[in-house]
């Protein structure tokens, strides 16, 4: 049992302690202005002095509300608040004194030292009580011995509001045992009575000390810099952890549980992209864009950003009616936004989008909608062809007869060189869409990237789900490796990419390195606190039907020109006759009547002849392709 309740001290009790510190204050400045004799005078003009100064008290503790907060949670503010009305009230006694003095008797009620005195000791003692209360609950419901070591990582003001929040919630049992930062300035001072150490000393840190976690509270940090940091941290198994950006603060405060765990996507991140924005608003202001696939990740996002460069109307296409209503809440509610139209539909329903370009009449069109899972489609090439290549074909040429300024077709890297279903579908659909920009008037463009992180069904958040239910992570070879780039990340650069073209370019996205799928299962494992091979299994599954081993950004006979944006790229790609290819589409298009998929992949590699099927059963089209070959 403890001596007090848990429960919150009543505000009329923290008056009355307050006003009792304010007797104490002013009879302890008499006392020691006398050296603890005071005159008879003074001593009879205490009967007087001590109401009057415990009635100004009274009425600045009612104006500034010092007795509302919590004190076991006081921090620098409520002292700060302490200050301001404890020298509201002590330049109201001087006023006092003053008006006395030259309108009244001619003599000072207290004198001017006794006010000081009495100024000093209230601030110390009203802040003291408040501290002495908040370390005594402390150590009564969290003592410090039960608490564990962290480090917080930032010397700025986002660190001290970070230790303030840590101290602030009884609940945390963290205690904050060093900061860390480069700025060599800084080294070797202390905040709030815990030293500063050189980023260079964290591993000597760990060793010493029996540290579980670390907290990245530093504005604007550097991605390059944050990486190391947590790289360093999952070497000793410590949990890392990072303040939200200010804006998401409740109110402007921070609250223990807003600091969340790092995830796997502040590893792979990059600096900022720089976009021309007066280029791209140029690009888009005041027109109709269409978003095809505008309920999936890149759809989706790609909306959002449009919201900023003042589109006329935008018009989101998808069939799935779930994600488009959730699309239409978010641009209502969390983007006041509602200068659009959502629209429900299949892009290879030719009448559907003939209404739907009759009807609003776009001048830009987005083009995202496409399946895009490997396995899924290596089972399906019928629906590869109908959704990615006939959809893709229908909606350029409804783009080409009503004049639309500008077609952009997002596609994958899958489409370099493929080794599937999917990414030859993809590759089919590029080498239209550059066909096609040959004989009509719409700038017809192709933005080409990796994996984006955090998209449906893409590799992370499967690896979460795993982790979530104890694992086993699931990795197909040890050996695989991906292009890695945020949502928000590919959408600029489509938007930059749109921006710039001429029509016909295949532009690519500088994607960073390559990333090991295996190592991103380790340090998703890491960073969720459990040691591999004790608390969790990686297991090896084996290639998927049609996966690569890596991904590539340029075909064999592909090389790049710059641009001038660091980050994009034009592929030089061959030639394509536009009615040489028409025709090679419309033998597709018969053959997805038949439904036989062995017949559609043919047909696929005779188009593009750097299709070769990897752990796949259409290997054996290869194959015979090959003894053609030699036979001929």
């Amino acid at each position: 049992m403890f001596p007090f309740p848990k429960s919150y001290t009543p505000r009329w009790i923290v008056f009355l302690i307050d006003l009792s510190i304010c007797t104490i204050s002013i009879s302890l400045a008499f006392l020691l202005r006398f050296n603890f004799k005071i005159p008879q005078n003074y001593y009879d003009a205490l009967t007087f002095i001590i109401p009057l100064v415990l009635f100004i008290r009274s009425v600045t503790f009612l104006i500034f509300r010092t007795y509302a907060g919590i004190i076991r949670y006081s921090g620098a503010k409520d002292t700060e608040r302490i200050f301001q009305v404890v020298i509201s009230g002590s330049l109201i006694l001087i006023v006092i004194n003053l008006i006395n003095f030259y309108l009244i008797k001619g003599a000072f009620i207290i004198p001017f030292s006794i006010i000081a005195i009495d100024f000093l000791a209230t601030v110390f003692l009203m802040a003291s009580f408040r501290l002495m209360t908040k370390i005594l609950y402390q150590e009564l419901y969290n003592p410090s011995k039960d608490k564990t070591d962290i480090i917080i990582y930032g010397a700025g003001q986002f660190s001290i509001i970070t230790k303030r929040t840590l101290d602030r919630d009884a609940e945390t049992k963290h205690k904050v045992i060093a900061f860390l930062d480069n700025n060599e300035s800084m080294i070797g001072k202390a905040l709030e009575g815990v030293t500063i150490y050189h980023t260079q000393s964290l591993e000597s840190l760990l060793l010493k000390n029996q540290v579980e976690k670390l907290i990245i509270a530093k504005e604007n940090i550097d991605p390059i810099e944050k990486q190391d940091i947590i790289e360093q941290c999952l070497q000793y198994n410590i949990k890392v952890l990072s303040v939200p950006d200010i804006n998401t603060w409740i109110n402007g405060e921070l609250s223990f549980n807003q600091i969340k765990e790092i995830k796997i996507e502040d590893l792979l991140e990059r600096p900022p992209i720089v976009l021309d924005i007066n280029r791209i608003r140029k690009n888009l202001l005041n027109k109709s864009i269409l978003v095809t696939g505008a309920a999936g990740s890149i759809g989706g996002e790609i909306v959002r950003q449009l919201i900023h460069f003042n589109p006329k109307k935008i018009i989101l296409f998808d069939q799935a009616e779930s994600p488009l209503y959730d699309m239409e809440l978010d641009l209502q509610e969390k983007f006041n936004f509602y200068n659009f139209e959502i629209v429900i539909g299949n892009v290879a329903d030719e009448y559907r989008v003939k209404r739907l370009f009759e009807v609003y009449k776009p001048s830009v069109v987005f083009h995202a909608a496409a399946y895009k899972h490997v396995p899924m489609m290596e089972n399906n090439p019928t629906e590869a062809l109908r959704t990615n290549i006939l959809g893709t074909r229908i909606m350029a040429d409804t783009s080409h007869d009503y004049k639309v300024e500008q077609f952009v077709m997002v596609s994958t890297d899958k489409a370099v060189n493929p080794t599937n279903v999917m990414g030859a579908s993809k590759r089919i659909a590029e080498i239209y869409i550059q066909a096609l920009n040959q004989v009509s008037k719409t700038n017809f463009i192709t933005t080409r990237f990796g994996n984006v992180l955090g998209s449906n069904g893409s590799v992370i958040p499967r690896f979460k789900k795993q982790i979530d239910k104890g694992g086993p992570v699931t990795v197909t070879h040890p050996d695989v490796t991906r292009y890695f780039m945020t949502i928000p990340e590919a959408c600029q650069l489509v938007l930059e990419a749109g921006a710039m073209s001429k029509g016909g370019e295949i532009f690519i996205f500088d994607m960073g390195k390559s990333v090991k799928i295996i190592d991103l299962a380790k340090k998703m494992i890491k960073l969720s606190g459990l040691t591999i091979g004790k608390d969790i299994q990686i297991k090896y599954t084996g290639l998927r039907p049609g996966e690569k081993l890596y991904e590539e950004l340029l075909c064999d006979t592909e090389n790049t020109i710059p641009t001038h944006h660091s980050k994009i790229m034009i592929a030089k790609v061959p030639y394509y006759n536009f009615e040489i290819v028409k025709e090679h589409i419309q033998d597709l298009i018969k053959l997805q009547k038949r439904h036989n998929n062995f017949d559609i992949v043919r047909k696929m590699k005779e188009i593009i002849p750097e299709f070769k099927s990897q752990n796949s059963v259409y290997e054996e089209l290869d194959n015979e392709i090959t003894l053609n070959e030699k036979r001929s």
